[in-house]
């Protein structure tokens, strides 16, 4: 028995159904289209976004102008970028007793403040953060551990501060050499390790950089200067601390970590001026300690009573023989702490008073 079956009819459109398939395909094709169009945007934009990237500002190097309202004076040196938003490599001594920084790119109308991130005193190395800064060229940096003697070399620096970068040109003369720096106020540091070059360096160098024949930082220039000056342990040339040595400096200080010799963020304040005694000035025999010269008025030792012509012989119970005891001693030590101060007064009289830190310059 034959099994009939009802053949199918293929399946038909009327004009209607027909306009609307059309239509749905037209609208898949053209959100394809769409899709492709918008993504070709997107690249092109970003190629559109390289071609127009803002130019780089300066040349890696800049000026550095400081006041020291303590000391109703100024100084002047050079630094070495090494971030475009504004990290500045220096050298400690540029901005020591800063009470406030100012940075110049030479060549542009670009200025900023700046804030001392930190710095190591018995390696003349100091960071400092420009405010606001962006897009500035970094310094090409070299790798001293490969300088030889007799390489020509060439320094860059606001030579007497005119705030102009001007160029040495000389020769690597010695290295790993040693020698003693000493400031205004009787205190002296031994730095090591320096790069020795003839290449002529003037007050305001300090702080910039010494350059291989290929242009790379292989070393920042300590050049002497009327609130720092160098006796070399032997000839006269200039020196330069190596570039590894100053930037493992500062990446420590980047990093946060103080140390008996890397100080980090603002500096304690004890508010005095110090020399070595021999006398008090005042017919008290000489003793050991530190004499007093002044005080900051208002300032943390004026309020704990101590005056011009007092000698510190203790503080926090460890004896002072020198100038720079105390600001070794002081240096460990944050803004806000209480230090116990030992004395003697004119009349050779000891007392004991509390000094509350204040917050003051680099030391």
């Amino acid at each position: 028995m034959e099994t009939q079956t009802t053949p199918t009819r293929p399946r038909m459109w009327n004009a209607a159904q027909l306009s609307r398939r059309r239509l749905n395909r037209f609208r898949i094709r053209l959100i394809l289209v769409t899709v492709i169009a918008m993504a070709a945007l997107g690249v092109g934009a970003g190629f559109a976004f390289a071609r127009s990237s803002t130019p780089t500002i300066g040349t890696g190097v800049v000026v550095v102008n400081t006041k020291l309202s303590y000391q109703d004076g100024a100084a002047a040196g050079t630094g070495i970028v090494l971030t475009s938003s504004g990290e500045v490599l220096t050298n400690n001594h540029v901005i020591r007793g800063e009470t406030s920084v100012q940075v110049a790119v030479p060549g542009t109308t670009h200025k900023y403040s700046g804030k001392v991130v930190g710095y190591d005193v018995s390696a003349d190395v100091a960071v400092i953060q420009l405010n606001g800064a962006s897009n500035l060229k970094t310094a090409s940096l070299g790798d001293s551990s490969t300088v030889t003697t007799g390489q020509a070399v060439k320094a860059v620096g606001n030579a007497g501060g005119t705030g102009t970068l001007t160029s040495a040109s000389g020769t690597v003369t010695g290295l790993a050499k040693s020698i003693t720096v000493s400031d205004d106020q009787g205190g002296s540091e031994q730095l090591s390790g320096l790069i020795e070059t003839n290449a002529a360096l003037q007050p305001g160098d300090s702080g910039g950089p010494l350059l291989s024949s290929s242009g790379n930082v292989i070393g920042m220039d300590t050049a002497a200067s009327t609130s720092f000056g160098f006796r070399a342990t032997a000839g006269s040339d200039s020196y330069a601390i190596p570039i590894n040595t100053a930037t493992s400096i500062a990446k420590q200080i980047e990093s946060g970590k103080a140390t008996a010799v890397v100080h980090i963020g603002s500096t304690a304040f004890m508010g005095v001026q110090i020399s070595s005694t021999a006398g008090n000035g005042f017919g008290a025999p000489a003793s050991a300690g530190a004499l007093i010269a002044g005080t900051v008025a208002g300032g943390p030792a004026a309020s704990a009573g101590l005056t011009a012509g007092d000698v510190i012989t203790t503080i926090n119970g460890q004896s002072v023989s020198s100038p720079s005891t105390i600001s070794s001693l002081i240096l460990t030590k944050k803004p806000g702490a209480k230090v116990t101060v030992t004395y003697t007064d004119q009349y050779g009289t000891s007392h004991v008073t509390t000094v509350t830190l204040g917050s003051g310059p680099p030391q």
